[in-house]
């Protein structure tokens, strides 16, 4: 085996152009793959960083079942009681892997700054909460490259009436910093109420459909205006892990049920629509590149190793004449090709390496679909998709020298040694 290796080196060597211009397509196809699976890969954990902590889902949201139907037309009958809130809280406070529980109180109505109205939708979070879920929305790479304002979502404790508006809310209106608005909603029952509030925070949503109608206001502010005292209509529940995500699902509503508790428990990657719908778009985009890149390869090396075998006809019968049997002559041209996909694939893994350090650190930021506000460029190392592609297209490359290998193998001793 040795033997061989050195051997289908030295047929590579013999004609150093034509194995060089291969090595090139094998090693450019393979980095492009990799930097490509980078970026999807850090793709997707940015939206699922920006769904768990950005957009504030947390990894589990529990309701009462029947809240996302029924719970549309009536409200207050799928609500979590606060005696309910309480109990589940102190139910799950406790369980491995839980960092928080948070209830949670949507509402909608009009804000108005004294002259004009404007519908909104609120989010009633606790300021805490609200602080802890967002704590891990950027990577420790990203914030160290000034990225951190990309977040500015804050609640004031000590003064429950501030609210956070979004950014093209706070431009229509025209408020500032520390301007009055008012806010009017139904309550529960169906009675109108409204109540004076202050312009605390403006936020960027991120999204350009939201971004003129979000607000984040205080879970006691939101309690307050739908006279829904120690109400939710949802818990948020943080995980220390993502990848225990189902596993805790399936163990916390057991205990839920087996407490008498008639809900559902829903994931993030249920909710998020935005995040399931990117992740198909570029699970797409990435086979078709792959197997773009993939048939450009096998082209590549067929092509090369078919030259190389009409090129060395007369070798193939030297050595068939002195003993060499036809699955020798096959598994030489299979150690060449297999050789040159493996110099090309490692070559191609250093190229994207370097690529990757450049991108990194070149504070490149684009703005993605439907997106008001910039995103960073950053490719990360995906091991899992590298590992698959150096071996398929070591495979490939390999099984793309054994037909022209196969076929000089069978030709006559003869007819091989006075081929010209």
């Amino acid at each position: 085996m040795k033997n061989m290796f050195k051997l289908a080196m030295r047929g590579l060597l013999r004609n150093r152009r034509r194995s060089l211009v291969t090595l090139l397509s094998i090693a450019l196809g393979f980095s492009a793959i990799a930097l490509f699976a980078g970026y999807t890969h850090n793709v997707y954990g940015s939206l699922s960083r920006l769904a768990i902590h950005g957009e504030m889902l947390g990894h589990l949201v529990l309701n009462k079942r029947g809240m996302r139907t029924e719970g549309k037309l009536d409200p207050e009958r799928y609500m979590l009681t606060a005696a309910e809130v309480e109990a589940i809280t102190k139910l799950l406070k406790d369980e491995k892997h839980v960092e928080l529980i948070s209830p949670r109180l949507a509402m909608s109505g009009l804000v108005s700054n004294g002259r004009v109205s404007t519908i909104f939708i609120a989010e009633g979070i606790e300021p805490a909460a609200m602080e802890r879920l967002q704590k891990n929305v950027l990577t420790d790479f990203e914030m160290n490259h000034g990225y951190g304002n990309l977040v500015k979502q804050k609640l004031d404790p000590a003064h429950p009436d501030a609210v956070g508006l979004s950014e093209g809310l706070v431009e229509m209106l025209r408020f500032s910093l520390g301007s009055q608005a008012q806010m009017l909603v139904n309550t529960l029952s169906g009675q109108a109420n409204s109540l004076d509030v202050t312009v605390g925070n403006t936020f960027n949503t991120g999204n350009a459909r939201s971004n003129d109608k979000f607000a984040f206001v205080s879970l006691t502010l939101a309690r307050t205006l739908l006279d829904a005292e120690g109400r939710a209509d949802r818990m948020i529940v943080l995980l220390d892990d993502v990848q225990q995500t189902e596993a805790m699902r399936d163990h916390l509503m057991k205990k839920l049920i087996a407490a008498g508790f008639d809900v559902e428990i829903k994931t993030w990657q249920e909710l998020s629509d935005f995040y399931n719908q990117a992740h198909g778009m570029f699970d797409m985009m990435f086979g078709f590149i792959f197997s773009i890149v993939l048939t450009v390869v096998v082209i590549s090396v067929a092509n090369s190793m078919g030259m190389t075998v009409v090129e060395r006809t007369r070798e193939i019968g030297t050595l068939r004449a002195i003993g060499l049997k036809h699955s020798g002559v096959v598994r030489l041209f299979a150690a060449e090709s297999m050789l040159l996909t493996l110099i090309g694939c490692v070559a191609g893994l250093v190229l994207a390496l370097l690529v990757r350090l450049g991108v990194n650190h070149a504070n490149i930021f684009y703005i993605p679909p439907n997106s008001v506000s910039p995103m960073p460029l950053l490719v990360d190392l995906d091991v899992e998709r590298i590992i698959f592609t150096f071996f398929l297209i070591g495979a490939v490359g390999t099984l793309a020298a054994y037909m022209p290998a196969r076929r000089a193998a069978k030709k006559d001793i003869i007819d091989a040694l006075g081929h010209v």
